[in-house]
Protein backbone atom coordinates (compact mmCIF):
# COMPACT_ATOMS: atom_id res chain seq x y z
CA UNK A 1 0.00 0.00 0.00
CA UNK A 2 1.41 3.39 -1.02
CA UNK A 3 1.33 5.92 1.83
CA UNK A 4 -0.29 9.27 1.14
CA UNK A 5 0.81 12.46 2.84
CA UNK A 6 -0.70 15.91 2.79
CA UNK A 7 2.38 17.84 3.86
CA UNK A 8 5.93 16.47 3.88
CA UNK A 9 8.81 18.59 5.20
CA UNK A 10 12.34 17.58 4.17
CA UNK A 11 15.04 19.22 6.25
CA UNK A 12 18.25 19.07 4.27
CA UNK A 13 17.49 18.77 0.56
CA UNK A 14 20.76 17.23 -0.55
CA UNK A 15 21.48 13.96 -2.33
CA UNK A 16 19.33 11.75 -0.10
CA UNK A 17 16.68 14.27 0.96
CA UNK A 18 16.35 15.59 -2.58
CA UNK A 19 16.12 12.12 -4.11
CA UNK A 20 13.41 11.16 -1.63
CA UNK A 21 11.52 14.32 -2.55
CA UNK A 22 11.72 13.29 -6.21
CA UNK A 23 10.27 9.89 -5.29
CA UNK A 24 7.42 11.49 -3.37
CA UNK A 25 6.59 13.75 -6.29
CA UNK A 26 6.97 11.11 -9.01
CA UNK A 27 4.68 8.66 -7.20
CA UNK A 28 2.22 11.37 -6.10
CA UNK A 29 2.69 10.30 -2.49
CA UNK A 30 2.43 13.84 -1.13
CA UNK A 31 0.21 16.80 -1.89
CA UNK A 32 2.97 19.22 -0.90
CA UNK A 33 6.70 18.68 -0.31
CA UNK A 34 8.43 21.57 1.45
CA UNK A 35 12.21 21.84 1.45
CA UNK A 36 14.07 23.40 4.37
CA UNK A 37 17.75 24.26 4.27
CA UNK A 38 20.52 26.79 4.62
CA UNK A 39 21.49 27.60 1.04
CA UNK A 40 19.00 29.35 -1.21
CA UNK A 41 20.85 28.17 -4.32
CA UNK A 42 20.44 24.51 -3.37
CA UNK A 43 16.78 25.00 -2.43
CA UNK A 44 16.09 26.74 -5.74
CA UNK A 45 17.81 23.87 -7.55
CA UNK A 46 15.68 21.37 -5.63
CA UNK A 47 12.50 23.15 -6.71
CA UNK A 48 13.72 23.40 -10.29
CA UNK A 49 14.53 19.66 -10.35
CA UNK A 50 11.11 18.72 -9.01
CA UNK A 51 12.26 17.47 -5.61
CA UNK A 52 10.10 19.96 -3.69
CA UNK A 53 7.10 22.15 -4.36
CA UNK A 54 8.35 25.11 -2.36
CA UNK A 55 10.96 25.97 0.24
CA UNK A 56 11.41 28.00 3.40
CA UNK A 57 14.42 28.90 5.52
CA UNK A 58 12.48 28.82 8.79
CA UNK A 59 12.22 25.17 9.87
CA UNK A 60 9.51 25.89 12.46
CA UNK A 61 7.36 27.30 9.68
CA UNK A 62 8.16 24.47 7.30
CA UNK A 63 7.18 21.62 9.64
CA UNK A 64 3.94 23.22 10.82
CA UNK A 65 0.99 20.93 9.97
CA UNK A 66 3.30 18.30 8.45
CA UNK A 67 2.27 14.67 8.68
CA UNK A 68 5.81 13.53 7.75
CA UNK A 69 9.12 15.20 8.55
CA UNK A 70 12.36 13.82 7.11
CA UNK A 71 15.61 14.78 8.84
CA UNK A 72 18.32 14.68 6.18
CA UNK A 73 20.95 16.92 7.77
CA UNK A 74 24.30 15.80 9.28
CA UNK A 75 23.58 13.66 12.34
CA UNK A 76 25.28 16.05 14.76
CA UNK A 77 22.67 18.69 13.91
CA UNK A 78 19.66 16.64 15.05
CA UNK A 79 19.50 18.01 18.58
CA UNK A 80 19.78 21.61 17.40
CA UNK A 81 17.20 21.03 14.70
CA UNK A 82 14.70 19.49 17.10
CA UNK A 83 15.12 22.34 19.55
CA UNK A 84 14.01 24.72 16.79
CA UNK A 85 10.85 23.00 15.62
CA UNK A 86 9.81 19.94 17.65
CA UNK A 87 7.23 22.02 19.53
CA UNK A 88 5.52 22.93 16.24
CA UNK A 89 4.73 19.34 15.24
CA UNK A 90 1.14 18.21 15.00
CA UNK A 91 -0.25 15.27 16.92
CA UNK A 92 0.37 12.04 15.01
CA UNK A 93 3.17 13.47 12.88
CA UNK A 94 5.81 10.92 11.86
CA UNK A 95 9.44 12.03 12.04
CA UNK A 96 12.08 9.92 10.34
CA UNK A 97 15.70 10.41 9.33
CA UNK A 98 18.25 9.11 6.84
CA UNK A 99 21.34 9.14 9.06
CA UNK A 100 24.15 6.58 8.91
CA UNK A 101 24.33 6.38 12.72
CA UNK A 102 21.55 5.19 14.99
CA UNK A 103 22.23 3.79 18.52
CA UNK A 104 22.20 6.62 21.09
CA UNK A 105 21.09 9.08 18.41
CA UNK A 106 17.75 7.29 18.11
CA UNK A 107 17.28 7.34 21.89
CA UNK A 108 18.16 11.01 22.06
CA UNK A 109 15.84 11.94 19.20
CA UNK A 110 12.92 10.04 20.75
CA UNK A 111 13.44 11.85 24.04
CA UNK A 112 13.36 15.28 22.39
CA UNK A 113 10.08 14.82 20.52
CA UNK A 114 6.64 15.52 22.02
CA UNK A 115 4.86 12.35 23.20
CA UNK A 116 2.16 12.60 20.52
CA UNK A 117 4.79 12.57 17.73
CA UNK A 118 6.27 9.32 16.38
CA UNK A 119 9.92 8.74 15.44
CA UNK A 120 11.19 5.94 13.21
CA UNK A 121 14.91 5.81 12.49
CA UNK A 122 15.86 4.87 8.93
CA UNK A 123 19.11 4.48 7.03
CA UNK A 124 18.86 4.16 3.23
CA UNK A 125 22.13 2.59 2.10
CA UNK A 126 22.22 4.44 -1.17
CA UNK A 127 24.68 7.26 -0.82
CA UNK A 128 27.50 8.13 -3.18
CA UNK A 129 30.48 10.40 -3.03
CA UNK A 130 28.71 13.25 -4.83
CA UNK A 131 26.66 15.61 -2.70
CA UNK A 132 23.83 18.04 -3.31
CA UNK A 133 20.42 17.73 -4.89
CA UNK A 134 21.92 18.05 -8.38
CA UNK A 135 23.36 14.56 -7.91
CA UNK A 136 19.97 13.21 -6.84
CA UNK A 137 17.64 10.90 -8.72
CA UNK A 138 14.21 9.37 -8.08
CA UNK A 139 15.86 6.02 -8.91
CA UNK A 140 18.65 6.40 -6.34
CA UNK A 141 17.07 3.94 -3.89
CA UNK A 142 15.95 1.34 -6.42
CA UNK A 143 17.55 -2.04 -5.72
CA UNK A 144 19.20 -0.84 -2.49
CA UNK A 145 18.67 -1.70 1.16
CA UNK A 146 17.12 0.54 3.78
CA UNK A 147 17.51 -0.32 7.46
CA UNK A 148 14.82 0.87 9.86
CA UNK A 149 15.61 0.82 13.56
CA UNK A 150 12.51 0.62 15.78
CA UNK A 151 12.64 0.65 19.57
CA UNK A 152 10.20 -0.32 22.30
CA UNK A 153 8.69 3.17 21.95
CA UNK A 154 8.06 2.95 18.19
CA UNK A 155 4.47 3.18 17.00
CA UNK A 156 3.62 0.17 14.82
CA UNK A 157 1.51 2.36 12.57
CA UNK A 158 4.37 4.82 12.08
CA UNK A 159 6.77 1.92 11.51
CA UNK A 160 4.48 0.59 8.77
CA UNK A 161 4.28 4.03 7.17
CA UNK A 162 8.07 4.44 7.00
CA UNK A 163 8.55 0.86 5.80
CA UNK A 164 6.04 1.41 3.00
CA UNK A 165 7.66 4.73 2.07
CA UNK A 166 11.03 3.09 1.45
CA UNK A 167 9.53 0.06 -0.26
CA UNK A 168 7.75 2.38 -2.69
CA UNK A 169 11.09 4.12 -3.28
CA UNK A 170 12.46 0.76 -4.49
CA UNK A 171 14.39 -0.38 -1.42
CA UNK A 172 14.44 -3.72 0.34
CA UNK A 173 13.62 -2.79 3.93
CA UNK A 174 15.34 -4.53 6.84
CA UNK A 175 14.67 -4.06 10.55
CA UNK A 176 17.55 -3.86 13.03
CA UNK A 177 18.16 -2.80 16.61
CA UNK A 178 19.70 0.72 16.57
CA UNK A 179 22.83 -0.36 18.47
CA UNK A 180 23.35 -3.47 16.34
CA UNK A 181 23.01 -1.19 13.30
CA UNK A 182 25.98 0.87 14.48
CA UNK A 183 28.15 -2.22 14.93
CA UNK A 184 27.25 -3.62 11.53
CA UNK A 185 27.55 -0.35 9.61
CA UNK A 186 30.65 0.58 11.57
CA UNK A 187 32.32 -2.46 10.04
CA UNK A 188 31.04 -2.38 6.47
CA UNK A 189 30.69 1.38 5.92
CA UNK A 190 32.39 3.56 8.51
CA UNK A 191 35.65 1.56 8.59
CA UNK A 192 36.01 1.57 4.77
CA UNK A 193 35.52 5.34 4.78
CA UNK A 194 38.19 5.72 7.47
CA UNK A 195 40.54 3.56 5.39
CA UNK A 196 39.86 5.56 2.21
CA UNK A 197 40.36 8.93 3.92
CA UNK A 198 43.60 7.69 5.51
CA UNK A 199 44.90 6.22 2.26
CA UNK A 200 44.40 9.51 0.45
CA UNK A 201 46.18 11.50 3.16
CA UNK A 202 49.04 8.95 3.02
CA UNK A 203 49.26 9.46 -0.74
CA UNK A 204 49.33 13.20 -0.12
CA UNK A 205 52.39 12.74 2.10
CA UNK A 206 54.04 10.44 -0.43
CA UNK A 207 53.39 12.96 -3.18
CA UNK A 208 55.42 15.52 -1.25
CA UNK A 209 58.41 13.19 -1.38
CA UNK A 210 58.64 12.88 -5.18
CA UNK A 211 60.06 15.50 -7.49
CA UNK A 212 57.91 18.64 -7.81
CA UNK A 213 57.32 18.00 -11.52
CA UNK A 214 55.79 14.60 -10.76
CA UNK A 215 52.03 14.54 -10.23
CA UNK A 216 51.77 11.32 -8.25
CA UNK A 217 48.00 11.02 -8.36
CA UNK A 218 47.94 11.44 -12.14
CA UNK A 219 49.45 7.96 -12.41
CA UNK A 220 46.64 6.30 -10.49
CA UNK A 221 44.42 3.93 -12.43
CA UNK A 222 41.19 2.08 -11.80
CA UNK A 223 42.54 0.43 -8.67
CA UNK A 224 43.18 3.76 -6.99
CA UNK A 225 39.84 5.18 -8.13
CA UNK A 226 37.92 2.14 -6.88
CA UNK A 227 39.73 2.00 -3.55
CA UNK A 228 39.45 5.69 -2.75
CA UNK A 229 36.17 6.75 -4.40
CA UNK A 230 34.44 7.25 -1.05
CA UNK A 231 37.20 9.57 0.15
CA UNK A 232 35.45 12.20 -1.98
CA UNK A 233 32.43 12.05 0.37
CA UNK A 234 31.26 15.01 2.44
CA UNK A 235 33.79 15.74 5.23
CA UNK A 236 31.08 17.41 7.32
CA UNK A 237 28.79 14.41 7.17
CA UNK A 238 31.50 11.82 7.78
CA UNK A 239 33.08 13.78 10.62
CA UNK A 240 29.78 13.50 12.49
CA UNK A 241 29.28 9.83 11.64
CA UNK A 242 32.75 8.89 12.87
CA UNK A 243 32.33 10.77 16.14
CA UNK A 244 28.82 9.50 16.88
CA UNK A 245 29.99 5.91 16.31
CA UNK A 246 33.43 6.41 17.78
CA UNK A 247 33.52 3.44 20.18
CA UNK A 248 32.63 0.92 17.48
CA UNK A 249 34.82 2.62 14.89
CA UNK A 250 37.92 2.76 17.09
CA UNK A 251 37.64 -0.96 17.84
CA UNK A 252 37.29 -1.71 14.15
CA UNK A 253 40.23 0.48 13.18
CA UNK A 254 42.32 -1.48 15.69
CA UNK A 255 41.34 -4.73 13.96
CA UNK A 256 42.22 -3.21 10.58
CA UNK A 257 45.57 -1.96 11.90
CA UNK A 258 46.37 -5.48 13.10
CA UNK A 259 45.72 -6.95 9.66
CA UNK A 260 47.66 -4.15 7.94
CA UNK A 261 50.57 -4.84 10.31
CA UNK A 262 50.38 -8.53 9.39
CA UNK A 263 50.51 -7.61 5.69
CA UNK A 264 53.52 -5.36 6.31
CA UNK A 265 55.29 -8.12 8.24
CA UNK A 266 54.75 -10.66 5.45
CA UNK A 267 56.09 -8.22 2.84
CA UNK A 268 59.04 -7.31 5.04
CA UNK A 269 59.88 -10.99 5.59
CA UNK A 270 59.60 -11.83 1.90
CA UNK A 271 57.02 -14.46 2.80
CA UNK A 272 55.48 -15.24 -0.60
CA UNK A 273 53.39 -18.16 0.64
CA UNK A 274 52.05 -16.14 3.55
CA UNK A 275 51.13 -13.22 1.30
CA UNK A 276 49.38 -15.47 -1.20
CA UNK A 277 47.40 -17.15 1.58
CA UNK A 278 46.30 -13.77 2.99
CA UNK A 279 45.35 -12.48 -0.46
CA UNK A 280 43.42 -15.66 -1.30
CA UNK A 281 41.42 -15.29 1.89
CA UNK A 282 40.72 -11.63 1.07
CA UNK A 283 39.67 -12.56 -2.48
CA UNK A 284 37.30 -15.21 -1.14
CA UNK A 285 35.67 -12.67 1.20
CA UNK A 286 35.48 -10.00 -1.52
CA UNK A 287 33.55 -12.37 -3.77
CA UNK A 288 30.74 -12.37 -1.17
CA UNK A 289 30.24 -8.60 -1.56
CA UNK A 290 27.34 -7.70 -3.85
Amino acid sequence: MTPRFKHVAIIGVGLIGGSLGMVLKRLAMAETVVGIGRRIENLEAAQRLGAIDRFVRDAAEGVRDADLVVLATPVDTYERQLSLWAGQLSRGCVVTDVGSVKGPLVERTESLLPPQVHFVGAHPIAGKEKVGVAAGSPDLFRGTRCIITPTARTSQEALGTVRSLWEQAGSTVLTMDPFVHDEVLGAVSHLPHAAAFSLMTALGELEDRVKPEQDLLAYGGGGLRDTTRIAASSPEMWRDICLWNRDNLVRMIEVYERHLAEFRALVNAGDAAGLEKLMARAKQLRERVH
